[in-house]
């Protein structure tokens, strides 16, 4: 197939990035559609406050006018100047089933992050760790949970004939049961007996305060895993600001040691649920009926972050959340908890899924290539 990569330059250009998967994914009954007006503001490298401390540039593969593909080739000088790495993003990719159109968009990429004295490049990142990352390659019978991705089958294949290989493995456990298994209650019940801590929910009241005392649990509880780069201030009070939307208050839970944050569990309902219904990426003017609608049958929720600061890890606080959590969910009719993503070698945390009855049911990848 013959094709070309252009650079994107303009709204136009941008438009059809940002609309491409509709194209890929229109006979996919499990791809959930993204709201378009979210899209466009992530990536408007004007405003959204990621872009503060990242450059990147887009890419399409074209044929005559007609999209093949996309590919965003990033850098981040916060992941550089934290982890003392010279990685470059990869991430945004779509294409068709066409191995020269895929070799084509990572070659794109890799020149321009090798212009900047990139070693090696990582992704997919969407655009980060902080954001939607990881390429699906097991479980691919269902829809993804709120801020995880999906992907065709064949991407796996694309990744690994353009040279990428394994970096890291991000598994997703899921609970399915309509009562909390008798062992996350038994560990539960020890852990807030035995702990020297409290547990109570997010007081929204209080929310810009309490907003800061997350963020300081959160970069110093996952500043040592893989991939880690610190969120901002301007980008936490953002995406905070987003998630009280759709937030449930109930299960939004702060862990706290003689007064002060030790740690948190957030969880959200699968809006997920909700936007597969809205194939068009649009609220309005009729979406926002189907938004309504579904948002009262919602039954699962996604924990995407849970964090403990380093000094106060192994003393049950981690169950503890759990079982909060997901007892008061089952109060309010959620059937499912998925806990994602957890690093492969996160020994520790895998430990605790696997003891209170979760199961893994999805897999993603990331992938790395030395360029």
């Amino acid at each position: 197939m013959r094709h070309k990569i252009i650079e994107v330059r303009d709204r136009a250009q941008l438009a059809a990035f940002i609309r491409f998967p509709w194209q890929i994914y229109r006979n996919e009954p499990n791809w959930v559609a993204p709201l378009l007006g979210e899209e466009y503001k992530l990536h408007n490298f004007n405003k959204h406050p990621f872009w503060k401390h990242a450059k990147a540039k887009y890419y399409l593969a074209v044929d005559k006018g007609k999209v093949l593909g996309r590919i965003a080739a990033i850098y981040d000088s916060n992941f550089i100047s934290f982890q003392k790495l010279n990685w470059g993003y990869w991430g945004f990719f779509e294409c068709i089933e066409n191995q020269n159109v895929a070799n084509s968009l990572f070659e794109t990429a890799s020149s321009w992050l090798k212009e900047h004295n990139i070693e090696k490049m990582v992704g997919p990142m969407n655009p980060s760790t902080n954001y939607s990352c990881g390429l699906l390659i097991d479980g691919f019978d269902s829809p993804p949970c709120i801020m995880m991705t999906y992907n065709l089958r064949y991407y796996p294949g694309l990744m690994e004939k353009a040279g990428l290989t394994r970096a890291k493995d991000l598994l997703a456990w899921i609970i399915d049961s309509k009562k909390a298994p008798e062992r996350l209650v038994k560990l539960g019940q020890y852990a807030l007996k035995r702990g020297n801590f409290t547990i109570r929910k997010l007081d929204f009241s209080n929310f810009e305060s309490e907003v800061e005392s997350i963020y300081s649990v959160y970069n110093k509880a996952w500043e040592l895993n893989w991939g880690f780069v610190p969120f901002t201030k301007l980008e936490f009070e953002k995406i905070a600001k987003n998630f009280k939307v759709i937030a449930d208050k109930d299960i939004l839970l702060i862990a706290e040691s003689k007064g002060k944050p030790t740690g948190f569990s957030m969880a959200l309902p699968d809006i997920n649920q909700v936007l597969c219904h809205l194939r068009s990426g649009r609220l309005f003017p009729f979406g926002i009926f189907k938004f309504l609608h579904y948002r009262k049958k919602i039954n699962k929720i996604r924990i995407p972050i849970m964090g403990i600061m380093e000094s106060f890890r192994n003393k049950g606080i981690v169950i503890a959340l759990c079982y909060k959590t997901f007892m008061e969910a089952y109060k309010k009719n959620y059937i499912q908890g998925e806990c994602s993503w957890i690093l492969e070698d996160n020994d520790k945390m895998n430990r605790v899924l696997e003891d209170i009855g979760a199961r893994i049911y999805k897999i993603y990848r990331m992938y790395e290539k030395t360029i």
